[in-house]
């Protein structure tokens, strides 16, 4: 500093450079501050968009729940009266309802896995009967194994089995339970007294020994009535004399599964049946449905739900053929969730199928008393046809579906609906 008073211009070197300091250091300041403002910045605008994002979000949960909630209330309202009306019916005692009713309370029952549990009911109302074709257990069902000991010397469990007669006996027990179990569900559930009387037909799915083929005897049959049943003590019968005292008829020896004679049969007889003809396997590859005859085409729906049904146990009845909008096939599916009777028609169309067709085929499914009906078509169906089945036991199946199901069951068909249409007008 002193020297400044001798030099001056050392002093104004100094300065200059203090001054470049200073706004060298307010520019890096200014850079710095900037920068951290640009940060700020960006940090609080991403803080936006995520709480906006985060508010979208939440916004969408909340009309997602809400339409969720409108659908299941929608739902809601619609099972209920569906109920409401089931119970209306079935309080008239009109043959259906009481049907879907009986079949409810046969539902619920419980039973050891592998039972196979499944049925067919059919109401009478003129004589206020029920009659019930019930699947029985095979001798296999039944467990054989009588105890199950871990010996420590050798580390291992060992079982003992039940001798013959003992598995005979086991078996014969379970058959006589099951036919007076479900008698008194059904007479119990029964608080309209709808049914006067019940015909009960055991059947065993199960092979005969000297062909080699499926057979379905009926190894029981017992029609009580509902007076002479409830006077029944349950609870200290012995279930085969219980059964001999109601006039059941069976095998003397239950577990060879001989068939007799059902007292009531399960009327699946129709005078519109006929036996269906073979027509899949004349199907050739890349044949084009859509031309076929038009009677032809309706045995070959009727042939391929034939084997689509066959890998179960429904029974299905093909009707002669008509071109009247009648039924082309009934299915009787014993299946305890997807069975009843189901009804099939078959329309080989080139143009859309309109709403006629399906409500045709709902009341065809009225007068059947179906639980569920299918139609079946070359061609495609309309958004009027779509509506009107989507709150209805019907499925459409349109051209599409139908060639999945020929592929499905090893017929490569095709559909061309414009190469039919040229024929059908020449």
């Amino acid at each position: 500093m002193l020297l400044e008073l001798f030099l001056p211009f050392l002093k104004v070197r100094r300065l200059a450079r203090e001054a470049e300091y200073d706004r060298a250091t307010q520019k890096r300041l200014e850079t710095q501050n900037a920068d951290k403002l640009a940060r700020w910045q960006a940090e609080y605008d991403q803080g936006r968009r995520n709480h906006d994002a985060r508010l979208k979000h939440r916004e969408q949960l909340a009309a997602d729940w809400a339409s969720r909630k409108h659908a299941y209330e929608a739902r809601q309202i619609t099972e209920h009266a569906r109920v409401d009306q089931l119970k209306k019916r079935y309080l008239n005692r009109e043959a259906d309802a009481v049907e879907q009713y009986c079949d409810l309370v046969l539902s619920r029952s419980e039973y050891p896995e592998g039972f196979p549990q499944t049925f067919l009911l059919q109401y009478r109302p003129e004589a206020q009967l029920l009659v019930l074709e019930y699947t029985l257990p095979s001798p296999a069902h039944l467990p054989s194994i009588k105890t199950v000991k871990y010996v420590q010397g050798r580390d291992e469990m060992v079982e003992s089995h039940l001798g013959d007669g003992a598995q005979r006996k086991l078996y014969e027990g379970a058959i006589y339970q099951i036919v007076l179990r479900t008698l008194h569900e059904l007479f119990e559930a029964d608080t309209v007294n709808a049914i006067a009387a019940i015909a009960f037909n055991g059947v065993v799915d199960t092979i005969d020994p000297a062909t080699g083929k499926k057979e379905r005897p009926c190894i029981v049959s017992l029609q009580a009535t509902k007076s002479e049943f409830v006077s029944l003590n349950l609870a200290a019968v012995e279930p085969k004399a219980c059964f001999k005292k109601l006039r059941g008829v069976g095998s003397a020896q239950l577990h060879v599964l001989v068939a007799v004679p059902p007292l009531v049969r399960f009327a699946k007889e129709d005078v519109r049946f006929v036996d269906g003809r073979a027509v899949l396997d004349d199907v050739e590859e890349g044949q084009n449905i859509a031309c076929m005859d038009w009677n032809d085409f309706e045995h070959l729906i009727r042939d391929l739900f034939e084997r689509e049904f066959a890998s179960g146990e429904a029974d299905v009845r093909v009707t002669r053929a008509s071109r009247d909008g009648g039924v082309d096939a009934v299915i009787f599916d014993p299946d305890p969730i997807r069975g009843g009777k189901l009804v099939v028609q078959a329309k080989r169309y080139t143009n859309t199928v309109g709403v006629a067709a399906v409500r045709d085929l709902y009341g065809a499914m009225t007068a059947e008393r179906a639980s569920k009906g299918i139609l079946v078509t070359t061609a495609t169906f309309g958004a009027d046809s779509w509506d009107f089945a989507k709150d209805k036991p019907i499925t459409l199946l349109d051209g599409g579906g139908l060639l999945h199901l020929l592929h499905k069951h090893g017929v490569a068909a095709r559909i061309d609906l414009q190469e039919a249409r040229r024929v059908t007008s020449n």
